[in-house]
């Protein structure tokens, strides 16, 4: 297992995980909710300029592996469902936008692996639609963990609007991913 900065960015936002839960599960008398939520929200976005800056930092340095490839997007993941998981448990966001978005990244990672696994990645390959979705799911996440007003912005609000939209999202372009790897899943089902 290689290690370098990018992967050591990489690690760091797994480790947050459990503190971004943690911060949910601390005594009543340690901090306030605010606390709480500001505390869960800066892990977040700490944890989203990390993943920006890995791949930022990996290519840069000629740092680029295999395992950095892997673990990413499997840190990604991992930061996005733990924060759904605890928003639905906070009644701040549905059970089914967690099950979408949860559910969508599970089927393409499998897809993207199966693909991978026959020669067939281009095909899935990230697109735009990905994209947009990841950037509304990103947005959305860190206003529904702050769930409070920020200068006058309802953080709360936009945050409903943008995690629904990035659910809409995640359905188009789960759509979309599995239209384009059809004609192979096709073929291999009829060579059977």
């Amino acid at each position: 297992m290689p290690f370098n900065l990018p992967i050591l960015l990489t690690w760091l936002r797994i480790v947050a995980i459990p503190l971004l839960i943690a911060a949910y599960y601390l005594p009543p008398g340690w901090v306030t909710q605010h606390e709480r939520d500001l505390a869960a929200t800066l892990l977040f976005c700490a944890a989203a300029l990390t993943d920006w800056a890995d791949g930022y930092l990996a290519r840069k340095l000629n740092q680029t592996s295999a395992f950095g490839a892997f673990l990413d997007p499997v840190a990604d993941k991992l930061m996005v469902a733990a924060a759904l998981i605890v928003l639905v448990q906070l009644g701040r966001a549905d059970a089914i936008v967690a099950m979408i978005i949860i559910g969508r990244e599970i089927t393409i990672s499998a897809l993207r692996e199966w693909m991978a696994k026959i020669g067939a990645a281009k095909s899935v390959a990230v697109s735009m639609l990905g994209k947009v979705k990841t950037t509304a799911q990103m947005l959305a996440l860190p206003m529904l963990l702050y769930y409070d007003t920020l200068a006058g912005f309802d953080m709360k609000e936009v945050g409903n609007w943008l995690i629904w939209i990035a659910a809409l999202l995640t359905l188009w372009s789960m759509g979309y991913y599995l239209r384009m790897a059809w004609p192979e899943i096709a073929k291999r089902s009829a060579e059977k």
